[in-house]
This record gives structure tokens, sequence and C-alpha cells, in this order.
């Protein structure tokens, strides 16, 4: 009867000790789940990133001809000046001075001149009568031309005087704004080998450039008439929009970094754009509006048959073209080979099907599918194996981040 007693014992044990490793102690079998997407239709682009400094369209440098001291000084920085208005003076009393004297020198030669020329006309009359010599003749001739062309090079000295007297008043060449200013009321300007700039003028503000360094890697993809956007620091929840105007030929090499400035137009209608500013560019080298688009992670998946092993996984075969043949018997013709061949997997009830599919414009976070795939079509991203998605069979990183778009299945 103890005998029996211990065996019981025993036996109860045993299943107490099972039903606890069953319900406490035993490792559940984790439930396979893939996260899944349709292709959708949606825009792409693919971009360059460049930084360029805003300036104006076209800029005149206003300098002065003439060394002297600025005696007045009408604009100051920001002003708004028209063609021909008077920006500042120079001292003119020297320029002045210059002049009156020519003046005077003129109405000299001109007497002198006025002279000879009765002097010569009684030796012209003496000579024809026979009472001078050819030689007293051709003198007073000499000396008449002679005041003549003095009367004429003091003129010209006036004239260059006069012109250089005009040169005291500085006017504004086109309609703008004052950008810069170099001077101030009582400063000296010398001319003597190069001409001073004195003050900076922007033709129009509202209308403004970006001058953007593109890399040599970047730069076959440019083209002009791209569209472009890019962000100032003072702005930066606003997004500007510009238009690639031209590439210059001539490279920029700075620690062995070959750059090209690429010129983008940017309309300035609301004044925000200043001249000097830092502009982060994004330059669209190819769009498309309507696409069929599927995530980049698709392309990453890869089947572990051990963790899949419920199912059935079929991977693409190819077929000779004497094998591609459609239920009449005749063989398909073959198309064109249009963008970069890529394989990703479909899921089809308890069965994966690889497929082979045409891939266009990538920007690291989704991709084109030219041809392969249709709207209806269930692609797997990724295996959800006890909340962890594996892209590639294994096991990934919870702190990854994941892709949007999909669904549960």
């Amino acid at each position: 009867m103890r005998k029996y007693k211990r065996i019981i014992i025993t036996l109860a044990i045993i299943l107490l000790l099972v039903a606890i490793w069953y319900f406490f102690i035993r490792k559940k079998p984790v439930p396979i789940s893939f996260d899944t997407t349709h292709p959708a239709y949606g825009h792409i682009a693919t971009s360059v990133t460049a930084t360029g400094r805003i300036q104006p369209v076209d800029t005149v440098a206003v300098g002065t001809q003439v060394s002297g001291t600025l005696k007045y000084l009408y604009v100051d920085f920001n002003s708004q000046v028209k063609k021909g208005q008077l920006l500042g003076e120079l001292d003119k009393d020297l320029f002045q001075a210059q002049v009156d004297q020519l003046r005077a020198n003129l109405q000299v030669s001109q007497a002198n001149y006025s002279y000879q020329q009765n002097n010569f006309q009684r030796q012209e009359l003496l000579y024809k009568t026979g009472a001078i010599s050819k030689a007293d003749y051709d003198v007073a001739r000499n000396t008449l031309e002679q005041g003549k062309a003095n009367v004429a090079s003091v003129t010209a000295q006036l004239q260059s005087a006069l012109k250089n007297f005009s040169f005291t008043e500085i006017h504004s060449p086109i309609n703008g704004v004052i950008l810069n200013r170099n001077v101030s009321v009582g400063q000296t300007v010398a001319a003597s080998f190069n001409t001073p700039t004195l003050f900076v003028i922007a033709k129009d503000i509202t209308k403004m450039q970006v001058e953007a360094s593109v890399d040599e890697a970047d730069i076959g993809n440019v083209a002009d008439s791209q569209r472009v956007s890019f962000t100032v620091d003072a702005y930066l929840e606003d997004v500007f929009a510009g238009q690639v105007q031209e590439i210059r030929l001539q490279p920029s090499v700075s620690s062995n970094v070959v750059t090209y400035n690429t010129i983008i137009n940017a309309p300035n209608d609301n004044m925000k754009l200043k001249p000097g500013m830092t502009a982060n560019v994004t330059i669209y080298t190819a769009e498309k509006d309507s696409a069929l688009l599927l995530p980049v992670k698709a392309l990453k998946f890869k089947p572990d048959s051990v963790q899949l092993k419920d199912y059935i996984i079929q991977s693409a075969v190819y077929k000779s073209p004497a094998q591609r043949k459609d239920t009449t018997g005749k063989t398909f013709k073959s198309t064109a080979r249009i963008g970069s061949s890529n394989y990703i997997w479909l899921l089809r009830g308890d069965t994966l099907v690889q497929k082979h599919i045409r891939t266009g414009l990538n920007d690291n976070t989704h991709i084109e599918v030219l041809s392969g795939l249709k709207e209806s079509d269930i692609v797997v991203l990724g295996v959800n194996a006890g909340g962890v998605v594996a892209a590639k069979g294994g096991t990934s990183s919870p702190f990854l981040p994941k892709m949007g778009g999909g669904r549960r299945r």
C-alpha cells in the first residue's frame, strides 16, 4: 500500500513539474507575420544639395575719375536712387581755378591769333607789291599758323578741364539701391592709378540670384532650367523657389575639392532675401509626379526558409526564349531594357513569390517601379517575429527606424 502511495506522490510531483514548465517556463512559439505594403502612385525626385551665397543679379560700382576731397554726400546705405541722381560732390575749388586759368589763356591766344591774322594780311599785300622778300612772307604765314594751333590747343585743354570739373559731381548710372558706401564727407579720394569705388548700387533687389558651389561628383546631373528650392538661416520655416540659370565652366579648387559655381535665379518679391545670406540649396535633377512607388526596404528583404518553414517560397527562375511562350505557343518579344533590374517578394496566401521588376528613380526612401508590379500586389518588406521586423530574414535592431506606409498581415 505504501509502495503505491509513493508512486502516486511521485507521479503527482512529476505532473506538477511538467505543468509548471508548460505554463510558466516553456518559451511560447512566436507567431510569424509580415510587414507588407502595396505599390502606390506618387511624386518622386532625385536631388543634389549645395550651399551658396545670395547676391543681386546686377550691381554697379560707382567711382570717381578725378582726385579730391569729398565735400557733400547726398545718399547713404539702403537709399533708393534714380538714374542721373546726384550722389555726392568733390571740392570744386581747384578745378574751378584751372578752368578759369584756361579760359584766360584761351582769350590771350585768341587775341594773339587775331593780331597774327591782321599782320599776315599786311605782309601779303607787301609781298605782292614786291616790298618784302619771300622769306619775310613765309615767316608771317608760319606765325599765323602757330597762333591758330595755339588757340586749338588751349581750347582742348579747357574742354578737358571742364570735363574734369563735371567729374566732381558723382551721379547714379542706374536706378537701384545703395548697398555699400565706402566714403564719408571730408575724405580724400585718389584716382591716380585705380578708380576708387565710392558706392555699390544694386539694380533691382526684387530679383536676386544664388551662387551655389556644386561638387564635381554631382555637377554631371545638373542642367539649365532645373527646379531649385532653398532655405536661409534667417527664415528657417520658409522655402524659397528658384531655377538653374547657368553653370559656369571655371572650377574652384579648395583643399583638393573641385566645385563649380552654379547660378540660380531667385525671385525676391517679398524682399526677404538680402545680399550675402547663406542659402542651403536643393537642385532637383529628375522628377516624376505620377510614378508607381515602392519603399526601398522591399529590395532588401530575403526570406529565411528555416524561419518561414510554414510558407512556400518560390524563387524566380530564368527562362530561355524557347521557354517564354504564351498560351498560343508564340514566343514573347523582348522589350527594351529600361531602368535597373531588381527582385522583390510578393505574398500570395501562404506562398512567397520572388518577382523581377525594373526600377527607375531612387530617392533613398522610395523607388520608382517601371514594370513588373501592379497596385494590387502585396509586397513583403520584412518579417515581424515577436515585434522585431527583419528585412533580410534575420533579426534587426528594434531601435532602427521603420518604413511607413505598410500594413500588417
